[in-house]
């Protein structure tokens, strides 16, 4: 194991690293060069795959789905082949933090399901397809995205030990609490009955 004073640059770059690659807003990219307008103005006015969705573009919606899943599991990866597996953590976590808060949208990012997802692919594979299947019973039980990424989230970590990965579980509680404090204002809408069904518009 490598001195903590030589260990520390180096987790410090990969979380830098992975911040970036996670901040970069897809979702609002796509829909510029789509000529769909302003992400900000349509329906939530957040970044993610489920507002893009609500512009009635298909296409842009999945794109955004598979680019917001792909830079947390790329930034994961990268970090793992390069420098171990404490820097796929971290630089994974930053890249959920870089979605969450990006510095080039005033910190206003998107909630992270999609990120969130592709880390738990590329982290343990059979983990990440267990937390695929909870978000699509959940979202197809009650057709709202937010609940089928809570539950997914909360399914994380007793995946993460029942399969046997228990080392990715720091992580995995962190990326859960997170999911939660970014959907604080859908878990109202949920308890509310006010919460915008998958595919509806506004």
């Amino acid at each position: 194991m490598p001195p903590i004073e030589s260990a520390l640059p180096v987790l410090t770059l990969w979380a830098l690293l992975g911040y970036l690659m996670g901040s970069i807003p897809y979702g609002m990219v796509l829909t510029r060069l789509m000529g769909l307008g302003n992400l900000r103005d349509i329906g939530s006015g957040n970044i993610g795959a489920t507002n893009v969705l609500r512009t009635g573009n298909k296409t842009a919606a999945a794109l955004t789905l598979i680019l917001d899943a792909a830079k947390g599991a790329v930034a994961l990866l990268l970090a793992r082949h390069f420098a171990g597996e404490d820097a796929a953590q971290i630089a994974a976590l930053a890249a959920m933090l870089g979605h969450c808060y990006p510095v080039w949208l005033r910190f206003r990012g998107g909630k992270g399901v999609a990120t969130f997802l592709g880390i738990m692919l590329a982290f343990a594979w059979p983990v990440g397809v267990g937390c695929c299947l909870v978000w699509l019973i959940a979202a197809a039980v009650t057709r709202i995205s937010s609940m089928g990424g809570l539950a997914s989230a909360s399914a994380s970590t007793i995946l993460l030990v029942v399969l046997g990965y228990g080392y990715g579980l720091v992580l995995g509680v962190l990326l859960t609490v997170l999911m939660f404090v970014r959907h604080r204002a859908n878990i109202q809408r949920i308890k509310a009955g006010t919460e915008p069904k998958i595919g509806q518009k506004g």
